[in-house]
């Protein structure tokens, strides 16, 4: 996709952080946006700030993890605009601590929305890209942590990478059928958005009764510093986004510092290795 102006883009996780970025950034370009959240609140004042400042936004809540939800927003998509050219599935939580530790819950929570949302949006809306037979992009926000697997992350590195693998084939799968609609892989690294924060959107399903664990608690205090200590904004990760887009470029590593780990990770694979632990820079590892 060369050209943005009147094209219609979906995001999920609109209403904060990257989604908020990625459709900040649309508007910019002239784009007519389907902005998606669980939280309807937040959601509402985003699309708000947006038309007020001259954008054409509409807001359908929609829970990712939910199919039925994801071909409603679909519709929607269709009945207000006829079609749709630029698919953010970027919805995205995180639960961490050590990998026993996590319950059925978490596993449920981040799952259903980081994995099952990437699928059902690329399973909903491929279809119709295909069928307009015009220029079309997917983008699915993975994460570093789909390249490498740090401590006291399992279920968020075993979503992630599973994004990246689903989208690897994704984009194989496309170049088989049609060379009008492509597809990139978003793994930024710690950028200060709501994600450490996520655990006020979880549905009541999927809440724990039990208390968080020590390493738990220690590992969301981990993250949140993490998180504020990002040098990128939400709105680079945007702009580098649309980069890709626009150049058809598949993989959008946004910390290119990282590779050095993606790489240790690779050889230890390819030597047969137990795994390097990437909380460790390479340099200084034993």
């Amino acid at each position: 996709m060369e050209r943005f102006d009147g094209k219609v883009a979906v995001i999920t996780g609109a209403a904060s952080g990257f989604g908020r970025a990625f459709a900040q950034k649309g508007a910019r370009l002239g784009m007519k946006l389907v902005l998606a959240d669980i939280d309807g609140d937040a959601l509402g004042d985003v699309v708000e700030t947006l038309t007020a400042a001259g954008a054409d936004a509409i807001a359908v809540p929609t829970d990712v993890s939910d199919g039925g939800a994801l071909e409603a927003l679909a519709q929607r998509t269709l009945d207000a605009y006829g079609k749709v050219h630029l698919l953010f599935n970027n919805a995205g939580v995180g639960a961490s601590g050590f990998v026993w530790e996590m319950s059925a819950s978490d596993w449920s929570w981040v799952f259903g929305v980081n994995v099952m949302g990437v699928a059902h949006g690329v399973r909903v809306f491929t279809p119709i890209m295909l069928r307009q037979d015009e220029p079309a992009h997917i983008v699915n926000t993975a994460s570093v942590a789909g390249l490498i697997s740090p401590p006291a992350m399992g279920v968020y590195n075993a979503s992630k990478h599973a994004v990246v693998a689903l989208t690897e084939t994704l984009y194989h799968d496309l170049r088989r059928v049609s060379g009008q609609v492509g597809c990139s892989l978003l793994c930024p690294a710690f950028v200060p958005t709501g994600i450490a924060e996520g655990e006020r959107a979880r549905p009541a399903r999927w809440r724990n009764e039990a208390p968080p664990s020590a390493s738990q608690l220690l590992a969301a205090r981990e993250l949140r510093k993490a998180v504020r200590s990002g040098k990128l904004s939400a709105a680079d990760i945007a702009e580098a986004t649309f980069d890709a887009v626009r150049e058809n470029r598949f993989y959008v590593v946004t910390h290119p510092a990282i590779m050095a780990s993606v790489r240790v990770r690779h050889e230890d694979i390819e030597y047969m290795r137990a795994p390097s632990d990437p909380s460790v820079p390479p340099d200084s590892a034993g």
